[in-house]
């Protein structure tokens, strides 16, 4: 974890956000007590649902039936 002061954190912020998105942690203090912590964001992951393909996708009677020539290709 890298402390920095608030006048380091506004002249390199392009380095420390550099750290942070290699994953280290950052704290920028402001006369020597730490205020702020600059960590990576990480977008919050879509919640699935059940059944959002109903209606949308179908799979015809003969989707596996292949034709006779089909699997001398594969010996």
């Amino acid at each position: 974890m890298k402390k920095a002061n608030l006048h380091e954190a506004k002249t390199n912020l392009s380095k420390l956000v550099d750290l942070v998105s290699q994953g280290e942690e950052v704290i920028i203090c402001k006369a020597g007590h730490p205020v702020a912590k600059l960590i990576a964001f990480h977008p919050p992951k879509k919640e699935r649902r059940p059944g959002a393909w109903k209606n949308k996708v179908s799979i015809k009677k003969d989707f596996d039936i292949l034709p006779p020539d089909f699997m001398r290709n594969f010996k």
